[in-house]
């Protein structure tokens, strides 16, 4: 089935779908995105994910065409007329087509670009990953020092995950100048010990995660003690457990850090736990 996808307050066959080639979210990377999971035809935690992309927006200086109200509605339009169930919507905002190319920024006369196409994933809740569990190895983290702007700058992740690919594992974690794990390439990172999760704090060398936040405030609730700090692979291959988290994958088991096992070598108690607390509660919530 040909998909629908929105494009500049239309909705259209994909096939039919164009992009000025002098946009400069394809000239320069010049664009934030969000991607909104879809579970049971319902958009989970949006508002979270709207309010990143504000943000996003104002650290870059720019403006999105569409008010909050419009892009919810544009989102449940989307999810209706391609029968999502379950799935994801990916949105993008770009600084729009000036004409030419230039590296100064165009005139605030000159509209954003709105782009948005769903992904469906029929599995995407029970995902048989979630049964076996991450293998990860470790490059360092490359980027550039703003990634808590969820910017369209993907080209190093998207090298990171071939990293992963070409060793066969499932992903790969950057680590920072002194060795210490920033994040994956498309997700946070955690570990594990006893009560305690660890995980890095907040800042411009990490994205600030809305799965992260959910997770983190379950974990709360549910007793577990919290600790935001960097950690180290070598602490990670001694930890009880550790998993990752992102609107993608949920919460998702790591069993192996560069070849170690983690653990037991598989899902363990607490991340099994958080992904069935995560999902449930997101359910509910959902819009």
């Amino acid at each position: 089935m040909t998909r629908t996808v929105y494009v500049n307050g239309t909705y259209l066959p994909e096939t039919e779908a164009k992009v000025s080639i002098f946009d400069r979210g394809f000239l320069m990377a010049d664009g934030v995105y969000e991607v909104t999971s879809v579970l049971d035809g319902k958009l989970i935690d949006f508002d979270g994910h709207m309010n990143r992309l504000k943000r996003s927006l104002r650290e870059l200086e720019m403006t999105c065409p569409l008010s909050a109200d419009e892009l919810l509605a544009m989102h449940r339009e989307l999810v209706a007329r391609n029968g999502i169930d379950q799935g994801m919507i990916y949105l993008q905002v770009t600084r729009g087509n000036p004409g030419d190319r230039s590296f100064l920024f165009p005139d605030a006369s000159v509209p954003g670009t709105v782009v948005a196409f769903t992904q469906n994933i029929p599995h995407l809740a029970d995902a048989p990953a979630a049964k076996t569990g991450f293998r990860v190895i470790t490059i360092p983290d490359l980027r550039w020092s703003r990634v808590d702007i969820k910017t369209v700058q993907l080209l190093y992740p998207s090298m990171g995950k071939m990293a992963a690919k070409k060793a066969g594992v499932d992903d790969s974690w950057f680590t920072d100048e002194a060795g210490m794990v920033t994040e994956g390439t498309s997700n946070n990172a955690y570990i594990v010990k006893g009560n305690r999760i660890i995980t890095r704090q907040l800042g411009s060398d990490i994205l600030h995660g809305i799965t992260r936040a959910a997770v983190l405030r379950l974990a709360t609730e549910a007793q577990f003690e919290i600790e935001e700090r960097p950690f180290s692979p070598a602490e990670a291959q001694q930890a009880d457990e550790a998993f990752a988290t992102a609107a993608s994958i949920f919460v998702m088991p790591v069993v192996e850090v560069d070849g170690m096992p983690v653990g037991t070598g598989k899902p363990g108690p607490v991340a099994t736990r958080l992904r069935e607390i995560y999902l449930e509660e997101m359910r509910k919530a959902a819009l």
